[in-house]
C-alpha cells in the first residue's frame, strides 16, 4: 500500500523516523510503499528522489538506500 504519511520503522541498528531519513537522505518525504506483512518498506519518494530499500541481512538486520533520480535532467 502507499502510505502519505511516514510511519516508523525500525531494523536490528536503527530506527528511522521520518527526521532522521530526511537528514540522511538530503530530502523531503512524499510517500512510501509497504506490504501489509511488512515492517520496512521497499521504496520511499521523496520530492526528488525514488529511494530504495535494500535489505542486507547477515548477522543482524539493517537496510540500505539506494536513491534514484526522479527528474533526471535529459542533455
Amino acid at each position: 500500500m502507499i502510505l502519505n504519511e511516514w510511519k516508523e520503522f525500525s531494523t536490528d541498528a536503527e530506527l528511522y523516523t521520518q527526521e532522521n531519513f530526511e537528514q540522511q537522505i538530503g530530502d523531503v518525504f512524499e510517500a512510501m510503499c509497504l506490504d501489509e506483512n511488512d515492517d520496512i518498506p521497499h521504496y520511499i519518494w521523496t520530492k526528488n528522489y525514488t529511494v530504495v530499500i535494500k535489505p542486507n541481512t547477515r548477522v543482524i538486520k539493517d537496510v540500505s538506500f539506494v536513491k534514484v533520480p526522479r527528474h533526471p535532467v535529459i542533455g
